[in-house]
């Protein structure tokens, strides 16, 4: 009976001090760049504003969230592009692209989780790379997205439409 009491203290304090060691992140620094084709040029759509918050506890960031406010995203060809994206978006009923995930490993791995687009959410897994550096923690992820899977018509103008398929990019130093 001594053992096991002895064995409960040690477990309990062990699992405490794990948990003491976990440490909230929110993003200090969010960079998205969005690009796609057309007939006419490629295009690339960027942003800074979004909002990222998980927590690390050892070797992974749990509890991640993502939040992308739609029109805080601009496109380098202007605000014809930018009008037709957030159509496309259906920025105005769903004014937010959020990603949420149970867990990332540090290192190099596979996020595994929900991507919501145009008020569609799929089951999403991409390859992700998280570096810690001093405090903060860099998470870097790339994927190529279909807007049809998400129930997005093409953005077109005067009947020439994008590809279906863009490429994201997400650089986000959180601490």
């Amino acid at each position: 009976m001594k053992n096991l009491i002895t064995a409960t203290l040690v477990l309990g304090t062990l699992c405490f001090a794990q948990l003491s060691n976990a440490q909230k992140l929110t993003q200090k620094t969010t960079t998205i760049a969005i690009n796609g084709t057309s007939p006419m040029h490629d295009w690339e759509m960027t942003g800074s504003t979004a909002t990222f918050s998980g927590t690390v506890a050892g070797n992974a960031i749990t509890n991640v969230s993502l939040n992308v406010p739609v029109k805080t995203i601009k496109a380098e060809k202007g605000k014809t592009m930018e009008k037709k994206a957030y159509e496309a978006l259906k920025a105005d009923k769903t004014p937010n692209v959020t990603f949420t995930a149970t867990s990332i490993n540090l290192g190099k791995s596979n996020a595994t989780g929900k991507l919501t687009i145009a008020g569609t959410s799929k089951n999403v897994s991409f390859p992700v790379s998280v570096v810690k550096k001093g405090n903060a923690y860099v998470i870097d992820g790339t994927e190529t997205v279909k807007l049809s899977e998400f129930g997005m018509d093409r953005p077109g103008f005067m009947g020439i439409k994008t590809g279906d398929v863009v490429t994201v990019k997400v650089n986000i130093v959180a601490e």
